[in-house]
């Protein structure tokens, strides 16, 4: 077999590292001219996402020999509706960097690999299925899925985030869901370490907002974060992103063509996270060409947790500030305690399950199981 992987991203190298412990060297393409070479911007890995894992780098590496070093553990997260307030506390996940890093994941996965990565690749799918007898489509979005039919997008959003310096406590993460500062969308603040933070602003590109002026919400959020925290928090870098498609495959594999990552779908479309997934569609991936595993149904709880995720995410576009606020302060105490530390259900089902009679646009509900 002759493998080609198209993009040196998350789950392009996961599946080139788990081809070679089974004996299989892959030729991998990338169009820019480093691994990790993007924007830098902080990520998270929180086990709510993750359910039935409580620890994603415990389970990459025990499960599957994939080994990670995040920035920090969160041990606290700040959680701000437009008048309410909710600190969760406890062992919720890991932050880690993304990009132009040493220490970025990409980065670290790409020291764990011995196979040939050609940089600043022109190569076309189409090129790369006339030469190859699989290939891997890891590029980073759904263009590529769309390209070849494969791909139901059902948003698209818009990302503005910077790096800042100041003093930051490493183990907590805050996030904003207020209507004034992100209409319809969110915000963080994850540390990259005690002096070093990145701050993100994301809303979904909804008819609601067409008239809306990113720059204008970063500038007010901006000043909110500085005001909040009582310190300047200079920026040292910045990056933007418009109309990034959200969405997912309608198949994971057509012929001996495999869709991982963001082809695949496993950015989730409530509030973007998705880097745990996308790192085992790669894994799925390798083991379905290696004979280990049916990639289909080895994607199905991704497939699922994505619907799940895509009702939070039209539950959103349909609140106001006044039910976030309920929201918020409902997870203060008791219930945000259950909610992020629970081992018995899937929190992110139940919160589908319970909002979804209330949706009425947007829900592929055939795609459930």
């Amino acid at each position: 077999m002759d493998i080609a992987i198209m993009g040196a991203g998350l789950s392009g190298l996961a599946c080139a590292i788990t081809l070679e412990k089974n004996g299989i060297s892959p030729t991998i393409y990338e169009k820019r001219s480093k691994i990790g070479d993007r924007f830098v911007n902080g990520e998270t890995l929180l086990s709510i996402f993750a359910f039935p894992v409580k620890d994603c780098i415990a389970s990459l590496s025990e499960e599957f020999g994939i080994y990670l070093k995040p920035s920090s553990t969160i041990q606290r997260m700040e959680l701000y509706s437009k008048n309410q307030k909710a600190i969760i506390n406890g062992h919720l996940g890991f932050t880690n960097i993304r990009g132009r890093e040493r220490d970025s994941f990409e980065a670290q996965l790409g020291r764990q690999l011995s196979s040939p990565i050609v940089f600043n690749s022109e190569k076309t799918y189409e090129h790369l299925l006339s030469k190859y007898s699989h290939v891997v489509l890891a590029t980073g979005d759904g263009a590529d899925a769309k390209e070849t039919r494969n791909f139901r997008e059902d948003l698209t959003v818009s990302i503005k985030g910077a790096t800042i310096e100041g003093s930051f406590d490493r183990y907590s993460v805050m996030s904003w869901i207020d209507y004034n500062i992100s209409p319809f969308g969110y915000c963080f603040l994850i540390p990259y370490s005690k002096k070093e933070a990145n701050i993100s602003l994301a809303i979904p590109d909804l008819q609601q907002n067409k008239d809306l002026n990113i720059g204008q919400l970063w500038d007010s959020f901006y000043q909110m974060v500085r005001s909040q925290l009582n310190q300047k928090l200079p920026i040292t870098d910045e990056f933007q992103i418009t109309k990034y498609p959200i969405g997912i495959c309608h198949t994971a594999r057509i012929g001996n063509t495999f869709y991982v990552g963001n082809c695949f779908g496993t950015t989730m479309p409530f509030m973007g996270f998705g880097q745990y997934a996308a790192i085992l569609s790669g894994i799925y991936a390798a083991y379905d060409i290696c004979g280990l595993g049916n990639y289909e149904e080895l994607m199905k709880p991704v497939r699922h947790s994505y619907e799940d995720s895509l009702v939070l995410r039209r539950a959103m576009e349909q609140m106001s500030n006044d039910g976030l606020d309920i929201i918020v302060r409902s997870l203060q105490g008791y219930w945000g305690d259950t909610l992020f530390h629970t081992k018995r259900v899937n929190p992110l089902k139940v919160a589908s399950y319970l909002l979804r009679p209330f949706i009425h646009r947007g829900v592929h509900s055939d795609d459930q199981s």
